[in-house]
């Protein structure tokens, strides 16, 4: 999910924000690339600029497969079954590209990137604070037990990413209605949006969703994370001389899969009561989260809570290894720029 945009990965200082697939997100522990026994440094506002810059240019990239699986997942809200069945990758990008133009895979892209930069920000500052009042309440010293610093920050970075997507859910759900618009354009842009929002939903109307994209947070942090060290570290104790890259673009697709294999479903709900009541357009399921659920299973199947997950899929590989090889080479230019 993009929740979730949730994950928030850190090694030896740095802090990386990477969403996109089910759940507001994968994650990927970025680690520092070691030459001759030195770590290259940066400082913490070099770390959110190459942060955010490579959320945004692995977003873009990313965009056309993340545009096929918000439709899908929005599909069988207003759709009949005959129309269901008819659903393929290739039929809808057809679609797209027929009726609204090769530009239209990156409807809702502008708004993502704008999303990009504060949820890193604030991703980034939460964590050293939850991380430190972690520490202080538990009386844990930094990296004195292995297994508490572990759980402190898996805790911290659940924690800041329910933070950050709180803070920045108004833009979530903005960038799914734009996404998720075919030829009738009712949203037009982000500041209409939020305004047109407000005006017919009320302020509440902009938090659609929420409830469910913080229930996700936890178990994609958890399978993110824990899949990727046990991966890693298998991995190292096999082929311990593999090249660094090669391993934490192997372990975080991995991840990401696990990941998005596992939370789907609590996106696909997420997208749909995004939507509730867009355009003036009438409810759909008015019985919350669990009911929305039990609806979907009822009227589409338990496949109908994987629907849209072959994009998903596709896209976490590319997703990964953009942005670890974007934010790499960022890291490696901005520190040689002093930080005041």
């Amino acid at each position: 999910m993009q929740t979730t945009e949730a994950a928030v990965s850190t090694a030896h200082g740095a802090a990386v924000v990477v969403d996109g697939g089910a759940a507001s997100g994968h994650k990927l522990s970025v680690k520092q690339c070691r030459s001759g026994g030195q770590e290259s440094q940066i400082g913490t506002v070099s770390q959110l600029l190459a942060g955010g810059i490579a959320g945004a240019v692995s977003k873009t990239c990313t965009a056309p497969l993340a545009r096929l699986t918000i439709l899908f997942q929005v599909q069988g809200m207003h759709s009949d079954a005959a129309t269901l069945r008819k659903a393929s990758l290739w039929h809808e990008g057809s679609r797209i590209v027929r009726e609204e133009g090769f530009r239209a895979f990156w409807k809702g892209n502008l708004v993502t990137i704008a999303h990009r930069l504060p949820y890193s920000s604030i991703s980034f500052y939460a964590f050293e604070r939850y991380k430190n009042m972690l520490q202080l309440i538990l009386g844990v010293e930094n990296k004195s037990n292995l297994s508490a610093d572990f759980c402190i920050r898996l805790i911290g970075g659940g924690l800041a990413g329910v933070t950050a997507a709180s803070v920045t859910y108004p833009l979530d759900l903005v960038r799914t209605r734009l996404a998720a618009q075919r030829n009738a354009m009712y949203y037009r842009g982000i500041w209409h949006s939020l305004h047109t929002i407000r005006r017919e939903e009320g302020a509440l109307g902009l938090y659609k969703g929420l409830g469910i994209t913080l229930l996700g947070v936890g178990p994609n942090l958890a399978i993110s994370f824990s899949v990727y060290e046990t991966a890693r570290s298998y991995w190292h104790s096999h082929r311990p001389h593999d090249s660094t890259v090669l391993v934490s673009l192997t372990c975080g697709s991995i991840s990401g899969i696990a990941a998005s294999t596992v939370v789907f479903p609590f996106d696909l709900v997420r997208r749909r009561m995004q939507l509730e009541g867009a355009g003036g357009r009438a409810r759909v399921y008015n019985t919350g989260i669990f009911g929305t659920l039990r609806h979907i299973t009822k009227t589409e199947g338990l496949r109908g809570l994987y629907r849209g997950i072959l994009p998903e899929y596709y896209k976490v590989v590319p997703s990964v290894g953009i942005v670890f090889m974007t934010y790499e080479k960022l890291k490696q230019l901005l520190s040689y720029i002093p930080e005041s």
